[in-house]
């Protein structure tokens, strides 16, 4: 049987946060919000290394000590408000390769979706791997906003965001008509390491969707996102990943 390839769970996490200051080591149900992530990406049982990219000495010690890996810090250059992702995931393939650490695939494990759970992730590789031709493999969901309900804004007058070719406009369909549309979610996404070497993209041109279910793609990216995570906790609705670590010490955070 072939060798299955090698795979690096990556989580992005740098210092600053716009919306929800401090947002990736905010806590949340007596851990960071990034300790969840490494829970999960650690107990799914399917990444080689648990790897934090962090420009912040802070939260790499706090990822240290919920078992991830920072072998180095993220250059400031690739860590500002506007930096797009394939450069800190190709820096850091990159250097992983070149200290000997070469992987196959990697996948993006954001901090900000607390409720992905570890069979997510060995639910998603499994897909992934069953899935000839493809470059990379997705989160997406169903979309709330249909873009068939959407305008574009001309000075004092609109259009709708897509154009339908004949009979009753989708901005005056009931939902239930639209095409299905699916938006990606920040859960996770699977690809092949040469996708980013090579080929300068973290998600190349074909793509598989990964369908998430109940709470594994709720993205927690603002104040409402927020409040709403904590009444899903509270409300039992999502469960969060098992952390077998002690609390980092609520002062230092």
């Amino acid at each position: 049987m072939p060798e299955t390839p090698s795979l690096v769970g990556l989580i992005p996490a740098r210092g600053g946060s716009k919306r929800v200051p401090g947002k990736n080591i905010r806590p949340l149900s007596g851990h960071p919000l990034i300790a969840y992530t490494i829970a999960a990406a650690r107990a799914s049982g399917v990444c080689g290394a648990v790897i934090v990219s962090t420009d912040d000495e802070h939260t790499a010690a706090i990822a240290r000590h919920y078992g991830a890996e920072v072998p180095f810090l993220r250059p400031a250059a690739y860590a500002g408000d506007l930096s797009p992702d394939i450069e800190w995931v190709r820096y850091t393939l990159a250097r992983l390769r070149d200290e000997g650490r070469p992987f196959d695939c990697f996948s993006i494990l954001r901090p900000t979706s607390p409720f992905r759970q570890p069979a997510t992730i060995r639910r998603c590789w499994a897909q992934f791997l069953a899935t000839p031709g493809i470059d990379s493999i997705r989160a997406v969901e169903k979309v709330r906003q249909h873009p068939g309900k959407m305008w574009v804004i001309h000075g004092d007058r609109m259009a709708p965001l897509l154009l339908h070719p004949r009979g009753t406009p989708w901005h005056s369909q009931q939902y239930q008509a639209l095409p299905e549309v699916y938006v990606q979610n920040a859960s996770l996404e699977i690809a092949w390491s040469r996708v980013a070497l090579e080929g300068g993209t973290i998600a190349g041109e074909t793509l598989a969707p990964f369908f998430t279910e109940d709470s594994e793609g709720v993205d927690v990216n603002d104040w409402i996102d927020w409040l709403v995570a904590e009444e899903l906790l509270r409300q039992g609705r999502a469960r969060l990943p098992d952390v077998a670590a002690p609390a980092f010490p609520a002062g230092s955070l």
